[in-house]
């Protein structure tokens, strides 16, 4: 029989969070969250975003062993701020049971119908900031620190209970051999010239802390016509800034400054710390840290991680700048592969973006959504 459960105290969030552990203990693919930052994240007394937004946890059971979790999460600021009247859910993993599945997703479609919610849709975090998707295609290929992994049965699962395919992303990797630097050098020179603009490279992260409110503000206005959007609060910026910013390589960071050095695009790049994340297995301590500022130094893989543009310097030629900024570093730093994280099919901008790259599509993923009865 199997029974759900509630998380009602904080101690059982660890439990929650560890159960992926175990469920993906012999994939060589799967690249383990650190605990300690997986618990803050999901709790509400620490992750500004319940501000705007409430959660509940459940865990099913079976003859006493765990064998699925699910976050049921309503974000009020896309419900009642964009009338998206979406019932979420994400942190999902469940073993080879659609019993288990089913009962899981039961919990989400009941609090989804006490909300006057009209659909369920996930795997989906709190924000666009959050991991995203169910993957479809690449289980074989090594994972990221912001996806999150399954094993091919899930899609299975969501098709068979009568779920239906909501947003679809891809995920693509590019040798940087393959990045022609004549692709973007005579084009940035251009539009430096023509829009009075110059690129800004930092060596430490105190730097990037200065520009991080206006990087917000150009993330925001350049995503918001994607699809996924939810807008992010003013708690919760300086909760991602504490977060993120210690992982990032200042190296690795690319803003681009008007004549007035107002922020109108960025990149932001990280390195790769797939591998060693699986040394840490969940663990920042006693010696964790180390294989971290390892890979931050000296990691041959790249994750592209966010790309922003104000709207009214879109399709002026700002990414060349960017682009070329980095093609400089990684070429100094001897980088050998560019990731890209999941990305919206349905953006075209993305799509004309890295074109010229030579990209390779490694990875698909979905959501899947249903009507609430």
């Amino acid at each position: 029989m199997i029974t759900v459960k509630e998380i009602t105290c904080k101690k059982d969030l660890k439990i929650f969070v560890k159960f992926p552990f175990k469920l993906y203990k012999d994939s060589s693919s799967w690249v383990p969250p650190i605990i300690a930052e997986e618990v803050r994240t999901l709790d509400k007394d620490v992750n500004p975003v319940f501000k705007d937004a409430e959660a509940r946890y459940f865990l099913a059971y079976k003859n006493n062993e765990i064998v699925g979790r699910i976050a049921t999460i309503i974000n009020w600021l896309e419900v009642n701020g964009q009338n998206e009247k979406k019932m979420r859910f994400g942190w999902f993993d469940v073993v080879d049971d659609i019993e288990v599945t089913k009962l899981l997703l039961e919990k989400a479609h009941q609090i989804g119908k006490e909300n006057n919610l009209d659909y369920v849709e996930g795997p989906v975090g709190f924000s666009n900031l959050d991991k995203v998707g169910i993957l479809t295609e690449g289980f074989d290929e090594l994972g990221s620190m912001i996806t999150w992994h399954n094993h091919p049965y899930y899609a299975d699962h969501f098709r068979a209970l009568g779920y239906e395919v909501g947003k679809t992303y891809s995920e693509n990797k590019m040798e940087f051999k393959n990045i022609l630097q004549e692709f973007f050098t005579r084009v940035q020179n251009m539009v430096k010239k023509r829009y009075q603009l110059r690129a800004l490279n930092f060596t430490t992260n105190n730097e990037i802390m200065d520009y991080a409110d206006e990087m917000f503000d150009v993330f925001s206005k350049s995503h918001s016509v994607l699809s996924s959007f939810v807008e992010i609060n003013k708690e919760q910026r300086e909760y991602f800034k504490k977060k993120f910013i210690g992982f990032l390589n200042p190296e690795y960071v690319k803003f681009v400054i008007d004549k007035d050095n107002k922020l109108v695009g960025f990149g932001i790049v990280t390195p790769s710390y797939a591998k060693a994340l699986q040394k840490m297995n969940g663990r920042l301590f006693p010696f964790g840290f180390l294989h971290l500022l390892k890979a931050k130094k000296h990691a041959k893989t790249v994750t592209f991680y966010l790309i922003g543009v104000l709207p009214e310097y879109q399709n002026k030629g700002v990414t060349a700048i960017i682009f070329e900024e980095f093609w400089q570093t990684f070429n100094a730093k001897g980088i050998e592969l560019c990731v890209r994280g999941p990305e919206l099919d349905d953006n075209e901008a993305i799509k004309k973006l890295w074109k010229n790259f030579k990209p390779v599509t490694h990875k698909r993923r979905c959501t899947f959504k249903k009507d609430i009865a």
